[in-house]
């Protein structure tokens, strides 16, 4: 009896052909993007208009990469917010380079677990390594030890948890049930990402233990407020767990005073992380190094080189000082992956609730190395220079005025030429009146109550010839809205 023949995979030679031709499509999509609309357009991508195009039913037989390649250009492209589009704006732009595509075009093949050292050591001294080189480069003390997740949120989350330990010994083991334990708080701006609610409700702290400390006139965490919120709730017999401190905040890129922020914490004993997701990256530019000023004293530190250190999402570092603390939090070996833990080395998944793990370092190492320290430095000081670019049009035209400090590479800005009754709803329209024209991207936010315009610097591929567009465009939508006798209602 003949043995029956394995379906088997694409054939290398049909492979090879499919590689050429995605390989064409990538290098067209990413030389032509500035053609396509920055986001669908609203009159024929509504919602349910995609998924209205698709199949309901999946296929039973396999289909040409052809076709599908051909649906990706009709259906997909057309329904998406390009966020490496040189007009996105909003957020922290993105930092899709062509380096960073090569790495994970690289990682797919290679298809690895980098769960534990023996499953792929290269992945895992690798990770390793790219974790110190930007160690080093931010001037983290090598007290710090790392590791890769997905985001920022994650990481705080890890942080959060090793923080609760520290405060009731034994949670890993017994939980927070029925131990006569104290009411845990964690600290941060009324200014910082909602992540320590996230990683409150994760944790089973609550998310109504998270406080929310006034800022200051420049939107950074007011540390007097901070110092007497901590002494009542010590008074009130809840119990300080951690202060969550933020370089880069999401609306405006503002700076917690961290060094004033970690001698309270050394004080009273308190566990402090430093959310550097956005603006931990600039610290790498000389002139930005007083961002470090007392992380050396902080206990966990996040940074997050999808945002601003050009590796495509998903890439974000956590560092522990004594990193042995996270691992003691996580480790768990079950007895199928004993074989395959080796206790010399670093297990990756000892570090993480996550079990199976991308080989991220590949990307980061690929696109670290195609640029070096200096063309990153010069790309982010690039951004700077764009951010403070549109700052100084802002402050000539009487009809806009800024709304926070520029830091970095974010603007916030609002438009004031109407009647002040107006002014939330006329802001938020004309963001919407932008986006929907497909031409520019950027994102609203709120500031002491106030609605205010906001544009994030990041993409590689945004010039000045594209920031003076968008300036043009977004002065044009305002006296379009004003001439139409707009009254400030969202159309």
């Amino acid at each position: 009896m003949k043995d029956q023949q394995s379906p088997g995979d694409t054939t290398p030679e049909e492979f090879r052909k499919q590689l050429h031709e995605l390989a064409d499509w990538i290098a067209d999509f990413r030389e032509n993007i500035e053609s396509l609309r920055v986001a669908p357009n609203p009159a024929v991508a509504g919602p349910g208009a995609i998924r209205a195009q698709l199949p309901r039913q999946p296929p039973e037989d396999g289909e040409p990469f052809e076709k599908i390649l051909s649906d990706v250009d009709r259906l997909i492209v057309p329904g998406m917010v390009h966020w490496s589009h040189p007009m996105f704006l909003g957020y922290f732009g993105w930092t899709t380079t062509a380096p960073g595509i090569l790495g994970e075009i690289l990682s797919a093949p290679l298809n690895v677990n980098a769960m534990t050292w023996r499953t792929c050591p290269a992945a895992t001294e690798l990770e390793t390594v790219v974790i110190d080189w930007l160690r080093q480069w931010l001037g983290l003390p090598d007290e710090f030890g790392g590791v890769v997740y997905d985001t920022a949120s994650v990481g705080i989350m890890h942080a959060l948890a090793v923080a609760r330990e520290q405060a009731a010994p034994y949670t890993r083991k017994l939980g927070l049930t029925n131990r006569d334990l104290p009411r845990f708080r964690i600290y941060t701006s009324d200014q910082a990402h909602s992540s320590a609610e996230k990683a409150a409700i994760a944790l089973g702290l609550g998310e109504e233990n998270v406080i929310r400390v006034r800022s200051d006139d420049e939107f950074r965490l007011d540390v007097n407020s901070l110092g007497q919120t901590i002494a009542h709730d010590r008074q009130a017999g809840l119990q300080p767990m951690a202060v969550v401190a933020t370089v880069g905040t999401t609306s405006t890129a503002s700076v917690d005073p961290i060094l004033e922020i970690a001698k309270i914490c050394q004080e009273q004993k308190i566990w402090l992380h430093i959310d550097g997701a956005y603006g931990g990256g600039f610290a790498m530019l000389p002139e930005y190094r007083w961002l470090g000023e007392g992380w050396e004293m902080a206990d966990s530190i996040v940074i997050n080189p999808h945002k601003s250190l050009f590796v495509p999402l998903d890439f974000s570092v956590l560092y522990v000082r004594d990193l042995e603390r996270l691992r003691h939090v996580f480790t768990l070996v079950p007895e199928y992956l004993r074989g395959d833990t080796v206790e010399t080395e670093k297990n990756y998944m000892d570090y993480g609730i996550q079990l199976g793990r991308r080989f991220r370092a590949l990307k980061a190492w690929v696109i670290w190395r195609s640029l070096g320290r200096e063309g990153i430095v010069t790309r982010l000081r690039e951004q700077i220079r764009l951010a403070n670019l549109l700052a100084n049009w802002i402050k000539k035209d009487n009809r806009f005025e800024l709304a926070a400090p520029v830091s970095m590479g974010v603007v916030c800005f609002r438009f004031i030429g109407a009647d002040e009754k107006k002014l939330d709803n006329l802001n938020s329209e004309l963001v919407e009146r932008i986006n929907a024209s497909g031409r520019a991207y950027l994102t609203q936010t709120k500031l002491r109550g106030r609605t205010v315009m906001r544009i994030g610097f990041g993409n590689v591929l945004t010039t000045e010839e594209h920031l003076r567009k968008a300036w043009e465009l977004i002065r044009q939508t305002a006296e379009d809205a004003l001439s139409h006798g707009t009254s400030g209602r969202r159309q």
